[in-house]
């Protein structure tokens, strides 16, 4: 069993897409939990979507928020509109006007599970790298392992999978360097592997249930204590110099 990638909603979904997906509040959790805990005060989150993971940062100083869908934009500016410190907005990372969010001192980046779906890449961390100060972060959930790959990603609008190595070696390309590397959801990466083999274009609703209901509790408890070697997904902490 394996539960989708992109929980956090990014901007190659339809409205209808990510609430579906927000049914996994467990895995969400999990991710969320791991994300938040690297982010500083003030953040700039890339593929905000809905405003799922923005939800979580209303304790910030300040939360600016992109995609290129300008649907998801309007349901996040009218879920936050009695947060003044929660700003959004639409905007591609590749447009040049990305780097005018310099001036909002921006001290850390969140994108979850939206790099994938972005052809270039490096552009965006490269991008990602020039509106952060030194020392400043950017917090990456991304899917893992091009092995996996199949028809439910194609369906995605997945242009790649990665790991460890291919991430450092682009980041490094991007200006920015590794500070946490580690993968996540090893049962995960086999019910992937499987629905890959089986040639699915999706996972159904029970799939995901189950999956969020009876492995996700135990499995983050154990991938708490002990970093497993592979997994559905990578979780990386990036670091300008």
């Amino acid at each position: 069993m394996a539960i989708p990638g992109p929980i956090s909603v990014s901007s190659d979904y339809t409205v209808a897409d990510q609430q579906r997906m927000t049914k996994a509040r467990r895995y969400f959790d999990w991710q969320s939990d791991l994300s938040k805990a690297q982010l500083g005060r003030r953040v700039l989150e890339v593929g905000c979507g809905l405003g799922n993971f923005t939800e979580r940062l209303l304790d910030r100083e300040l939360v600016v928020g992109v995609d290129i869908d300008p649907n998801c934009i309007r349901h996040h500016q009218a879920r936050f509109a009695g947060h003044p410190h929660i700003r959004s907005q639409v905007l591609d990372a590749l447009d040049p006007a990305f780097l005018d969010l310099k001036r909002e001192r921006i001290d850390s980046i969140v994108c979850l599970n939206v790099l994938e779906h972005i052809e270039q890449d490096q552009t965006v961390l490269e991008r990602m790298q020039q509106v952060l100060p030194s020392g400043g972060r950017v917090v990456l959930m991304i899917p893992a392992f091009m092995a996996l790959y199949g028809p439910i990603d194609h369906h995605l609008g997945h242009y790649r999978r990665y790991t460890r190595a291919g991430l450092i070696e682009t980041a490094a390309r991007a200006g920015l360097r590794p500070r946490l590397l580690h993968y996540m959801n090893t049962v995960g990466f086999f019910g992937w592997w499987l629905n890959s083999k089986m040639q699915r274009q999706e996972q159904s609703e029970a799939q995901i249930a189950t999956f969020d209901n009876y492995v996700v509790p135990v499995m983050a408890r154990v991938e708490g204590w002990i970093r497993p070697p592979f997994g559905q997904s990578l979780f990386a902490v990036l670091e300008k110099p």
